[in-house]
């Protein structure tokens, strides 16, 4: 991916090495000038539908390194008092200059969205970008204004549906949410611990789903992904940086197939900044995972079946910023010093973008998307 026109630096690498030289001379030991990476990020697609998952997943796209756009011109009227900023901390002007001062005043003024209600029109604005860091992990995403963890998983008033009375609506509500954090936020589960307490909420009766997701987790294959329900990450490689995880997405009731029986709908994005288990790791990459499930429940009174289980039905998940062709059952981010990847194909795709519905892939492949 090329460089912008407003991204071309404003002078040439030989000219800013003598400014920086001089500045230094009038300033003392200037720092280096601060790298900034402008890469393009990866993203990790499988869908499932009913019992035979089969998609295409998408991973680490090509990198490349740049510099923040330079100073250019500017730097003449900025005077010796801009002349010696720049020498101590010459990001502090960058930054102003480029928009991500205002940016992120402005990210900090913004209070949480409304809950999401129905699928939005359009994806999120597009943001300066901007790096994130541990004290920041969600600096320079639209995820900033969504949810923190389970807050973010909301539900609709309960009421009666195809025959199923409004108590047990809401039971059923409460534990698709419940199943949702077990999956997906659960600090046991983040870690690649079995989902015990989730596995058991499923039906006993829809024996071959148990099974699928038991040997997926035993045994994690191209076919038996745990990924594709459970969202997990290898403590000995990743950590969550700064433990909070961003949370949007809307949850919908319809009448099942036969009267006594409901269908909950779910499409839930979550925003997982993460970090290397390494000592003095300090780079933060943001793994985005969208999921689409079914959630049905009887009435027990009229079906064969325990209050309050559950039956899962069609699901897809999309997995933006993990490596391709990777299935070991865990999230894989990519850093800077992640070794390149398949060469991605396809046009860049939004991962915030909730106004299009998940889709079933014709094939497996490698593909890129345009921010995390």
């Amino acid at each position: 991916m090329g460089q912008n026109d407003h991204d071309r630096p404003g002078v040439s690498d030989e000219e800013w090495a003598r400014f920086m030289e001089q500045a230094a001379q009038g300033a003392g030991d200037a720092p280096k000038e601060p790298s900034a990476r402008a890469r393009m990020v990866t993203a990790r697609l499988r869908a499932t539908r009913g019992q035979e998952p089969a998609g295409w997943r998408t991973g680490p796209a090509p990198r490349e390194r740049r510099r923040p756009g330079r100073l250019g011109a500017v730097l003449a009227v900025l005077g010796i008092a801009g002349l010696a900023l720049i020498a101590v901390r010459p990001e502090l002007v960058i930054d102003r200059i480029t928009g991500k001062t205002a940016a992120r005043e402005e990210a900090a003024k913004a209070g949480p969205l409304a809950p999401e209600t129905e699928r939005p029109s359009a994806p999120p604005p597009s943001l300066p970008p901007d790096l994130p860091t541990l004290q920041d992990p969600f600096r320079g995403s639209p995820a900033l204004q969504w949810a923190d963890g389970a807050a973010g998983i909301e539900m609709p008033e309960a009421t009666a549906v195809n025959g199923v009375s409004r108590e047990l609506v809401a039971q059923g509500l409460e534990r698709t949410k419940q199943f949702l954090v077990l999956a997906n936020l659960d600090p046991a589960t983040l870690r690649g611990e079995r989902p015990t307490t989730a596995l058991q909420m499923i039906d006993p009766g829809q024996r071959e789903m148990v099974d699928r997701l038991e040997g997926a987790l035993a045994r994690p294959g191209r076919d038996a992904d745990p990924l594709q329900v459970f969202t997990r990450a290898d403590p000995a490689q990743v950590r969550l940086a700064g433990g909070v995880v961003k949370v949007r997405g809307r949850m919908t009731v319809e009448p099942g197939a036969s009267p006594g029986q409901i269908d909950i709908m779910t499409d839930y994005t979550f925003v997982y900044p993460l970090v290397q288990a390494k000592s003095g790791a300090e780079e933060v990459s943001r793994t985005i995972v969208r999921r689409q499930m079914e959630f049905t429940f009887a009435d027990p009174r009229k079906w064969r079946i325990e209050a309050g289980m559950m039956q899962i039905g069609p699901y897809q998940y999309d997995i933006a910023n993990s490596e391709c062709f990777v299935h070991d059952g865990y999230l894989h981010p990519m850093f800077r010093d992640t070794p390149a990847g398949p060469e991605p194909t396809g046009v860049p795709r939004d991962p915030y973008d909730r106004s299009k519905a998940l889709e079933q892939p014709e094939k497996e492949g490698c593909g890129t998307v345009s921010r995390t």
